[in-house]
C-alpha cells in the first residue's frame, strides 16, 4: 500500500484526485501500476484501477489475472469494481473508503454479489488514515471533483 501511496502522489501534482494503484503478480511482482489520468488524458475510463489492470494484462500477456492482487488507496468504484470481476483478480486490498461511489463495499458491494461469477477477496482500510489523508490534502487545496 505504501507503494500505492506513493504511486498516487503523481497524480495529485496535477489536477487528477490522487489514487494510485498496482497489480501485484502470482510471484509477487509487481506487474502493473496506475495513477488517475482522467484529467491529463481526458479519457473518462483513466482510473488508476484500470490502468494497473491494463499493464497487469499486457505484462502477462492475457487478460485473466488469476492469481493476481489488486493494491489501491481508495475503494473502487462500480466501473473499476466490474473491471476487478471481469479480470478475475484473485484479491482487492485498499485503503481510503468512499461513501459516495464505493462499490466494495460502502455504496455497493459489486466485487462480492453472489449473482457474478467471480468473486476476489476484499481487505478494506489498509492504511486507512494515509491514504484519506493524501485525498483530505487534494481537495482542501481547492480542488473540486
Amino acid at each position: 500500500m505504501r507503494q500505492a501511496l506513493d504511486l498516487s502522489a503523481r497524480a495529485g501534482d496535477g489536477d487528477d484526485v490522487p489514487v494510485g494503484a498496482l497489480v501485484v503478480g502470482p510471484d509477487g511482482q509487481i506487474i502493473g501500476r496506475g495513477v488517475n489520468e482522467r484529467e491529463r488524458t481526458g479519457d473518462p475510463t483513466a482510473h488508476a484501477e484500470i490502468l494497473a489492470l491494463r499493464e497487469a494484462a499486457s505484462a502477462l500477456g492475457r487478460w485473466r489475472l488469476t492469481g493476481c492482487t489488486l493494491v489501491v488507496t481508495l475503494e473502487p468504484c462500480t466501473m473499476c469494481a466490474g473491471a476487478i470481476v471481469l479480470s478475475r483478480i484473485e484479491a482487492v486490498v485498499f485503503g481510503a473508503w468512499e461513501p459516495k461511489t464505493g462499490a466494495v463495499g460502502s455504496l455497493w458491494d459489486v466485487v462480492r454479489d453472489r449473482r457474478l461469477n467471480h468473486r476476489p477477496e476484499v481487505y478494506a482500510g489498509v492504511l486507512e488514515a494515509e491514504c484519506a489523508a493524501a485525498l483530505r490534502d487534494y481537495f482542501r487545496s481547492n480542488h473540486r471533483g
